[in-house]
């Protein structure tokens, strides 16, 4: 079973306990911070807000179609009290549960439903070389983005290609895409750059920590980048028995790569333990 398939029904089938991120990452054996990244980037969404969708689902399908007490419904998905369930319900759903059990019908509500691997996202990936990495720094711009929504990235490397060359001390060859401080929300920081010794003034910075690093190849179009990374964090690391680090990733791009084609070959760069 695939990674992502094999969260989401860990997660289907706790739903009716007290779910926490380590108890998911103990039944799917792998790093909570693995699950999260697999799970935010092949459902646009955290765990919990996937968790909470799934909930509050169920219990408006409940209350639609029975007469089972509201306050019995929301112990049941998890809120302590009928206000917290009412207040999440409300804020989730745009309408008061009242008005589900009274037109009897979810027919007004865009409901979360159980979902599923995304299985054209899956693409072959050759198996990636083992390298040693010295440590580093990449100086550039970067953007908050998050799993659901990468739409900042191509801009902000229009924007830094324009002002390459102010960066002090820069190091031919290469550049780098780094993802770096995500959280369990499904946000990081995306910074486009370059190798550079030292801070320069006006751009941000990441430091690249020395390490062992899973370095898998996409060639063809930039385009179809995600497809290729996909792949890598749910199906390629898990078969490989390959456990990411919670430190940056990144992809490189060197002189194989044409910025003005899109075309070329990108190495991406898994740091793992």
């Amino acid at each position: 079973m695939a990674l992502l398939d094999k969260i989401i029904w860990q997660t289907e089938t706790a739903l009716g306990e007290a779910i926490t991120l380590t108890l998911l990452s103990d039944r799917c054996a792998v790093s909570p911070y693995h699950m999260c990244r697999v799970f935010q980037q092949g459902m646009g969404m955290s765990i919990m807000s996937y968790v909470r969708g799934r909930r509050l689902s169920i219990a408006a399908r409940t209350i639609a179609e029975c007469d089972e007490v509201i306050l019995n419904i929301a112990l049941d998905a998890g809120y302590a009290s009928h206000e917290a369930f009412t207040r999440a319900f409300a804020c989730y759903f745009g309408v008061l549960p009242s008005t589900i059990r009274t037109a009897r019908s979810v027919s007004l509500l865009t409901l979360m439903e159980p979902q599923k691997m995304k299985m054209d996202m899956i693409v072959d990936v050759a198996k990636p070389d083992m390298r040693d990495l010295k440590a580093f720094r990449v100086v550039g711009l970067s953007a908050q983005c998050s799993f659901e929504d990468t739409s900042a990235i191509p801009s902000l490397w229009q924007t830094f290609n324009a002002k390459e060359d102010d960066v002090v001390g820069a190091v031919d060859g290469a550049a780098y895409g780094v993802c770096c401080d995500a959280d369990e929300t499904g946000r990081f920081r995306y910074l486009a750059g370059v190798e550079a010794p030292e801070k320069t003034k006006g751009m941000d910075d990441v430091d690249l920590p020395a390490g062992r690093y899973a370095v898998f190849t996409h060639t063809g179009h930039v385009s179809d980048l995600p497809k290729t990374t996909y792949t890598i964090w749910n199906k390629s690391l898990p078969d490989l028995g390959l456990e990411p680090t919670k430190a940056p990733d990144f992809e490189r791009y060197d002189r194989r790569f044409d910025p003005q084609t899109g075309r070329g070959i990108v190495e991406i760069w898994i740091p793992v333990s």
